[in-house]
């Protein structure tokens, strides 16, 4: 049982906190987003709530799930031990940025978790201490290992496609809702063709599998794909990643 502090409990961090403790680490979560904090402590007996400072003096490792902007301000006044290891939830502040707001304590990794790992069975994207991280996240969920800040930031860039993936099928889904019996199960329904499909093929595999000319899959691809769909998603992630 490791004994893990979590400072910030906003959407991702308290999704990170319902995902590990079920795996009986002893978590100790800031009051910074107290409706969240308390929640967490009130399903989990082995969560409980302190003040950012009772966080660092009660952890053997402490995760960080503040924005990165408001990091220096928050970390500064605090005091971290030599011993302790540090594994940072913030996007955008490099391992270097971190160790300067954390010194004397060692920054071990960072790691980008996504809401699915609250009930596990989501990607993990870590730089650094690989072991650690996947002592706390694994099995229930699964990392993915970068070598390179550059690595980090390209990785960063590419899951932005979950939100336009997910606006497609809500769009999918409003349009079916009012052509069928059930609206509720009709997004399930795609919800559900679209991750066990994503699941169990590579990308290009299910595209040429559903490449039947004439059929529906890909009568639909071709005509966003005509609408600009291919050139908008590669301007868009080369704009990320040149901080446009």
């Amino acid at each position: 049982m490791k004994r893990i502090g979590v400072i910030g409990t906003g959407t991702i961090a308290s999704a990170v906190v319902r995902g590990i403790a079920a795996q009986r680490h002893r978590i100790l979560v800031s009051e910074r987003s107290a409706h969240n904090a308390h929640a967490l402590a009130e399903a989990f007996e082995d969560v409980t709530v302190a003040d950012n400072q009772s966080v660092v003096d009660k952890s053997d490792v402490v995760l960080l799930g503040l924005m990165a902007e408001a990091a220096p301000r928050i970390l500064e006044p605090l005091a971290f031990r030599t011993d302790q290891r540090v594994i940072s939830m913030m996007a955008g502040a490099t391992m270097t940025q971190v160790a300067a707001m954390v010194a004397p304590a060692q920054v071990a990794a960072i790691m980008v978790p996504f809401p699915g790992i609250a009930t596990g069975g989501s990607p993990v994207i870590v730089q650094g201490d690989i072991a650690l991280v996947q002592d706390i996240v694994t099995p229930a969920n699964t990392v993915y290992a970068v070598e390179t800040d550059a690595e980090l930031a390209a990785y960063l860039c590419a899951q932005a496609v979950l939100s336009p993936v997910a606006r497609l099928a809500e769009d999918a889904a409003g349009w079916l809702g009012p052509r069928v019996s059930n609206p509720d199960a009709g997004e399930t329904f795609l919800r559900h063709l679209l991750s066990s499909s994503l699941a169990n093929s590579r990308a290009g595999d299910l595209v040429e599998a559903l490449n039947t000319p004439g059929g529906y899959n890909q009568r639909l691809r071709m005509a966003l794909e005509q609408g600009g769909m291919h050139d908008t998603l590669r301007s868009g992630l080369d704009r990320l990643e040149t901080g446009e």
